[in-house]
């Protein structure tokens, strides 16, 4: 009777600390349910063949649904004019290519409208002349079509193309066919342009709101990758570009503020010294980025991908956001391998690239090596590339760094100061390989003081006209 009455009083709505059919001491309840998951989802039918049960979503016994009509179907709800489409081009054309706005809600904005499209396709000839009218029997066109009217035009045009041909210039001629080819360059200059470094490298531009493309204040135009800038203004415009001018405590003030004056005709650019105890731009950098954060609202987080050539102290600028070693960081480039993410706030994350070193043609072996994007120790004549060092930094810097008063050549200082240095050979030979390594070495950490000045501008500002270039943290 107990029983009975416990049953009769059974609640409509099951506890959840009642068993399911099939739950023992092999199969728990997240295991039921998942195996009743799996048998879910098809009909039933007895042993006839004929429908018990159909599967979800696929029964016939559903109501006749009825769409309401809407007058905006057999009208285009977005029509403009040509007078209100060319006033709309004419405001945003000189807002959308700003670097310093926005433009918020881009998505919801015609701006496919602001450029004509300008792409050509493919010219189908049948339509523009049949082929039964062109051959055959029924041919229309008794003569192919030239570019000249009459039989005076094509003796003149040819006339004039045997004045201006060049017999030099032809490479079809054996005699200006190419047999000698420069020599292969070495592996080492190769350093920062594989396939795998370029792929991390769009990784960290794909996966980021922000990006900061980070700068040598010694040499700025020589470390800047315009295809990836071009890249980003074309594919991804949506993406923000800044550019971060660091190490600026190795240049003087007025090379700092006239390079940052320079570069902010094109993008937003702040100074910075990467340093954990003493940063320089680190307020405003963060600052910058909280602002980044507030226009973007809509996301729960934003990412701030890092980009440059190797060693202008990518990972370095993320220590001195987070005040603390996350990065690893080392004097000498390609310390990172791969890309990698680290948490700065809540709402910001910081990814880490490896560095890439753009290929140009112009660029010869001596300036691949200086702009400090390949490791000394990889170098196989590193003398080649003292007398342009001995060119591009003062010589009252190289006497007082080394304690050498005078030479004649590049090869009679090397001699001086493997001498001073006591790196000599047997029989008291110089070593210069040694010695080269050294001053190569003393370049890229940036015991040399040495920077390139603005085209435009080679002489100290004045005082009044110096601006801010950033704020100290």
């Amino acid at each position: 009777m107990g029983v009975q009455k416990k049953e009769a009083f059974k609640p409509k709505t099951v506890p959840g600390n009642l068993k399911l059919k099939g739950e023992n001491f092999y199969r728990d309840r997240k295991k039921v349910q998942y195996l009743n998951m799996l048998k879910g989802g098809r009909a039933r039918y007895d042993g006839k063949g004929n429908l018990l049960k159909a599967a979800p979503y696929q029964s016939k016994e559903a109501p006749t649904a009825h769409i309401e009509p809407n007058r905006k179907w057999f009208g285009n709800t977005r029509v403009i004019g040509q007078k209100a489409l060319e006033e709309f081009r004419e405001q945003m054309a000189t807002k959308i290519n700003d670097p310093y706005q926005v433009l918020l809600r881009r998505s919801k904005l015609p701006t496919s409208l602001l450029h004509d499209n300008t792409k050509i396709g493919q010219v189908n000839m049948l339509q523009t002349e049949a082929f039964s009218d062109t051959f055959g029997p029924k041919a229309q066109r008794k003569r192919p079509k030239l570019t000249v009217e009459g039989y005076d035009q094509l003796v003149k045009k040819i006339t004039d193309s045997e004045g201006s041909y060049d017999h030099k210039k032809d490479l079809n001629l054996q005699a200006n066919k190419r047999t000698e080819y420069d020599a292969a360059r070495d592996w080492y200059l190769t350093a920062g342009t594989s396939k795998r470094i370029w792929n991390e490298l769009y990784k960290v531009v794909d996966s980021s709101d922000v990006i900061l493309h980070v700068l040598d204040a010694r040499d700025p135009e020589g470390t800047r990758c315009r295809h990836v800038e071009k890249y980003i203004k074309t594919e991804a415009p949506h993406k923000h570009l800044v550019y971060i001018l660091n190490k600026v405590d190795l240049v003087p003030t007025w090379v700092t503020a006239r390079w940052v004056k320079v570069l902010s005709r094109e993008y937003p650019t702040l100074a910075f010294h990467a340093s954990i105890n003493h940063s320089f731009g680190k307020g405003s950098l963060i600052q910058l980025l909280r602002q980044f954060t507030r226009l973007h609202a809509d996301k729960k987080q934003i990412s701030v991908g890092l980009i440059g050539y190797p060693n202008t102290g990518k990972s370095s600028i993320i220590n001195t956001l987070r005040q603390k070693k996350v990065c690893t960081v080392a004097p000498v480039p390609g310390e990172t391998k791969v890309w990698q993410y680290i948490t700065m706030t809540r709402r910001i994350y910081l990814i880490d690239c490896p560095g890439i070193v753009q290929f140009s043609a112009t660029d010869t072996d001596t300036d691949i090596v200086l702009k400090g994007s390949i490791r000394t120790e990889s170098l196989l004549m590193p003398e080649d590339y003292i007398p342009e060092i001995l060119n591009r930094v003062r010589k009252e810097y190289i006497q007082r760094h080394y304690n050498i008063d005078k030479w004649d050549s590049a090869e009679d200082f090397l001699t001086e100061l493997a001498k001073a240095t006591g790196k000599l050979n047997k029989g008291g030979e110089p070593d210069l390989h040694v010695v080269s390594k050294m001053v190569v070495n003393d370049w890229v950490r940036g015991r040399l003081p040495h920077y390139r000045a603005p085209p435009e501008f080679s002489e100290p500002l004045s005082q009044s006209q110096t601006p801010a270039v950033g704020s100290d943290a």
